[in-house]
Order: C-alpha cells, then structure tokens, then sequence
C-alpha cells in the first residue's frame, strides 16, 4: 500500500516530555497533538451519529487531563487510542490525523 508522503507517517511517538503525541510525517511536517484534541476528534460511532455525521461527543464531557493509556497500530493507515476515560473504539485513519494537525494550524 502506497500512500501520499502528507499522510504516511516517518515516526510516531511521544514528545520529549511525555505529554502530547509527536508524528513526523514523511511530508516533513512534524505535529505535536495534545491528547484532549485526539480525543475531542474521535471518529468512532460512539461519538460522531452514523447516520447524520453529527458528532455526539460533547468537548466539555471530556476531562482536560485525559491521556492515553495506551496506544496500538491499526494495520498501516490508523492509530487506535485507549484513553483514560476507558474510551477505546475510535480508530484515527493517518488521513484524519493529519487533518485534525492541518485544521489546528491554520486557525
């Protein structure tokens, strides 16, 4: 599977200090993205209606200190998160974080 460089990731891990989530991209971006925007983003049926596309997680139900617990790879094209709130079904497609990177940056 070959994907554009904007949306394949060099490397993904955490920043230095621990506290946000560092993906180089293969593009040359590199995007720092703080755990409470991830989880405010979730793409799962969970928190964005099926039918409408309306999201259904409300931002100020998520806790400002929430993290991931844990992290795992979804083939070669998601992330999936476990955050501290026990969230778990939300699977982040490289092409949606690299939006939710580009929508932060021109804003």
């Amino acid at each position: 599977m070959t994907s554009e460089p904007r949306v394949d990731p060099a490397h993904i891990g955490p920043t230095e200090d621990g506290s946000r989530l560092r993906i180089e991209w293969k593009d040359g971006e590199v995007a720092e993205y703080v755990p409470r925007d991830l989880r405010v983003a979730c793409p799962c049926a969970g928190c964005v209606d099926e039918m409408s596309g309306v999201r259904t997680l409300r931002p100020e139900n998520v806790p400002a200190d929430i993290y991931p617990t844990a992290i795992h790879y979804v083939g070669r094209y998601a992330l999936q998160f476990v955050w501290s709130d026990g969230h778990a079904t939300g699977i982040y497609p490289y092409e949606l974080l690299r939006e939710v990177w580009d929508a932060g940056q021109s804003g």
